[in-house]
């Protein structure tokens, strides 16, 4: 199976169909800034995770097969960019379908208490990170964490009120997508589409799953559905907005 062919058949579907049952107003609020949304975070998801990936399979912590592929630019393949823009259409359109359907009134009331907790475990994930990068079995983990920790931490305290508020919202749009994620992505490796390095891995894996693959999946699925709630709840500008929300997609990296 080329690395084409697997968004065709698993990623793309699932995004046409959501795309045609979505109501109107879009994400229950409609206007510039739900239809704004989507492609803003996707922008900031490409932007950031770009210098990332290229490092990933420079570093030679995942690779792809030569023969699975369109093309590269720079050391990632075509279809990994494409992968940064759809995962984030893919998660904020179930995230959307989920506003669109949520009639409770939001009752905020984030304590001082909970900001710091989310201050503290965000600025140690962080911390994590980077002291990962010390092993070479721990790279992998210690890359994603150091590179998502940041922007997680920025969003919480931004917008911890917020997300308390919608936290069975947050919770189904962010578990749902990533599931369904960690299923392709075990399918794409099974396939040889690509691979990750037993180097810079821990070996733990979930349901045949790589761990590092498991949290990626979670972690930029959290960046979306936060980038997006922010956006639509809390009004930010535009321009704050996308600095709040850099997520997306390095397909496995």
């Amino acid at each position: 199976m080329s690395y084409f062919l697997f968004h065709l058949l698993f990623v793309v579907p699932p995004i046409l169909f959501l795309a045609w049952i979505q109501p109107q107003p879009l994400a229950g609020v409609g206007g510039r800034r739900a239809w704004l949304g989507l492609p803003l975070i996707a922008i900031v998801a490409f932007i950031y995770t770009t210098p990332w990936d290229n490092y990933l399979v420079w570093r030679k912590v995942w690779g792809y097969g030569s023969d699975r592929v369109l093309g590269t630019i720079g050391y990632v393949p075509i279809e990994e960019y494409l992968f940064f823009i759809l995962q984030c259409i893919l998660t904020g359109l179930w995230l959307y379908w989920l506003l669109a359907r949520y009639k409770e009134p939001i009752q905020e009331n984030a304590s001082l208490s909970l900001r710091v907790l989310l201050l503290v475990v965000g600025v140690s994930l962080s911390i994590a990170g980077f002291l990962m990068l010390r092993s070479p079995s721990t790279v992998y983990l210690g890359l994603i964490l150091a590179w998502s920790a940041p922007v997680l931490t920025l969003q919480w305290v931004i917008g911890a009120a917020k997300l308390q508020a919608m936290h069975r919202i947050w919770l189904i749009a962010t578990v749902v997508p990533t599931l369904y994620l960690w299923i392709i992505d075990r399918i794409a490796i099974g396939n040889g589409i690509w691979q990750i390095s037993e180097m810079y891995t821990t070996g733990i894996k979930l349901f045949g799953l790589p761990i590092e693959e498991a949290t990626f999946f979670l972690v930029t699925n959290l960046l979306v559905v936060q980038g997006l709630l922010l956006l639509l709840l809390l009004k930010l500008p535009i321009s704050l907005a996308m600095m709040v929300s850099p997520d997306s997609h390095q397909a496995h990296t």
